[in-house]
């Protein structure tokens, strides 16, 4: 039998992992990606390039390596917790040696389009056209799977800062911003507060004469390291801690992560404080921001009212003078030109059936991965979502009818419109468990922890009360892994491993109090388990 063809579009994080999807089942992928090179996001250039996200030099990634690890394919246990965006780049290169994914990538290979065949209601093909070196090419796919990410397209939104047309000094989007050297003895005014604008506020302060940072509804900040010294995601995305959120419900969710946020630093004191509660916003991770500002190299203001040409009148009333330089950390849109009207996007917004298939097709032989904004890592996710289409390619898997995929859309951006603050980066959030949860269980991976605490009552533990790691979802079901379980287990050490390079006798007395504490813990809820639901 003819293998199905897949035309993979960019070789991304989401692109690689949709490679070796196909490969997974059976599939013949080929993929198109524009630029000489894959890594997508995550390789930095001095240049910005069209149609390809940008990244300043010190980028460090904000999820930790435990929590955005192929699913199968483990960091080396001497990369950092948190990398930076060279590492990250080298264990995709790893990925894609391993995995023999490079061979299957057309590099410097633009997408024009991609059409429906004239017997699409009966075969669900795709014409796709090419452009490499100038010369155009006809390809007729069985799928397509399109992973060009979200970070593409920068929005500046300047008619929103009257004035700024007459300003003298020089402005532009973060998306060009590359290192701090130029900024020495300038006065800056970064717009935004996301993780792009408190990184730049940060890293320009140390040159810059005087940083302002621009907000107009405040932030919670969230550091790095958590309780012990641990990442702050291995700390919070466990199933037991999931499961305490799912039956105290949001608001006490919300004020235990607002009291926690607020030991470190007092929000208010530092003018970061928001209305709006910790989970109704993508959260900025900064472990710097608050030094600088308690420093007073960065100054919070409001939202700028308007420019004139050497100064910004903030809507407080207050000014600042002479500056010379204004970034906007203002986000990004995305957009699917290629796709015409096979999947449209309304102010930031598209309606996919589970972030990943348009409903409205005769065929689902069409997939948007990766178009997604989660509370942590977005790899594992894209990769779960590149298993569960490849196994709908390939006929193993099926959807609901179109109204019943139209109605789960709904309901979902009911939620979010209930749940987030109005704004363009809240139109593709999802929470890192249940959106990995639920993918899980639509692959038929999903570990059973009831059967496993008869069965392997360690392993069970290890799931229950430590990180929900991505590596769970190769324990069992197609593409199961037989290094899944150790790997689950060795966690601990290749957290703890880049960081004890000075040898310290350990307290063994003090690890087996914890364990026991731990263990107890797990009686205990388990009981509650037991008893009420």
């Amino acid at each position: 039998m003819t293998k199905k063809r897949i035309a993979v579009i960019g070789a991304g994080v989401s692109g690689l992992t949709s490679i070796k999807c196909c490969l997974e089942e059976g599939l013949e992928p080929v993929c198109f990606e524009r630029t000489d090179d894959i890594g997508g996001l995550w390789r930095f250039q001095e240049n910005p390039e069209e149609g390809r996200a940008s990244i300043y030099k010190s980028v460090i990634i904000n999820t930790s390596k435990e929590m955005m690890c192929f699913s199968d394919y483990p960091m080396p246990d001497h990369f950092p917790n948190f990398m930076h965006n060279s590492h990250i780049l080298e264990y995709f290169r790893m990925y894609a040696k391993e995995f023999d994914l490079l061979k299957y990538i057309r590099l410097k290979t633009i997408v024009c389009s991609v059409k429906k065949q004239p017997d699409f209601s009966t075969s669900g093909q795709w014409e796709v056209i090419t452009e490499s070196e100038g010369k155009k090419e006809v390809t007729v796919f069985d799928g397509v799977m399109v992973c060009t990410g979200h970070h593409t397209t920068a929005h500046l939104p300047l008619k929103s800062f009257p004035g700024i047309e007459k300003f003298k000094g020089v402005y532009f989007h973060s998306r060009d911003y590359k290192n701090p050297e130029s900024f020495t003895g300038k006065r800056v005014i970064i717009i935004g507060i996301g993780n792009s604008g408190g990184d730049l506020a940060v890293e320009i302060s140390h040159k810059a004469k005087q940083v302002f940072l621009s907000t107009r509804r405040g932030a919670w900040i969230m550091n790095r390291i958590g309780d012990n010294g641990y990442p702050f995601d291995i700390v919070f995305n466990s199933q037991l801690k999931h499961f305490l959120k799912k039956i105290c419900g949001q608001s006490l969710a919300n004020t235990y992560l607002e009291r926690r946020m607020n030991q470190r630093f007092n929000h208010e004191m530092y003018g970061l404080k928001p209305q709006h509660r910790a989970l109704s916003q993508h959260v900025t991770v900064s472990d710097d921001l608050p030094n600088r500002i308690i420093s007073g190299f960065v100054k919070v203001k409001g939202n700028v009212k308007e420019f004139t040409e050497t100064a910004a009148i903030f809507e407080d009333g207050s000014r600042e003078d002479d500056i010379d330089v204004v970034i906007f950390a203002t986000g990004y849109t995305f957009a699917f030109p290629f796709l015409e009207d096979s999947v449209k996007v309304v102010k930031n917004k598209v309606s996919l059936y589970k972030n990943v298939f348009p409903p409205n097709l005769e065929k689902p032989t069409l997939a948007i991965i990766g178009l997604i904004q989660p509370l942590g890592a977005i790899m594992p996710i894209s990769e779960l979502q590149g298993r569960w289409v490849t196994q709908v390619f390939k006929g193993l898997k099926t959807l609901p009818s179109r109204s019943e995929m139209m109605r789960a859309i709904t309901k979902v951006e009911e939620d979010m419109k209930k749940r987030y603050v109005e704004s363009q980066r809240h139109t593709i959030q999802v929470d890192y468990i249940d959106a990995m949860t639920e993918l899980a269980d639509l692959v038929g991976v999903k570990p059973n922890l009831l059967s496993l605490a008869f069965t392997d009552p360690k392993l069970a533990f290890q799931l229950f009360m430590g990180p929900s790691t991505p590596i769970q979802y190769r324990l069992r079901g197609r593409g199961k892994w037989d290094g899944a379980r150790k790997a689950i287990l060795t966690i601990e050490e290749r957290v703890r491993k880049p960081m004890m390079t000075r040898t310290i006798e350990s307290n063994g007395s003090r690890t087996s109090a914890m364990t026991i504490a731990r263990f107890t813990l797990a009686v205990v809820i388990f009981a509650i388990i037991i008893t009420y639901f």
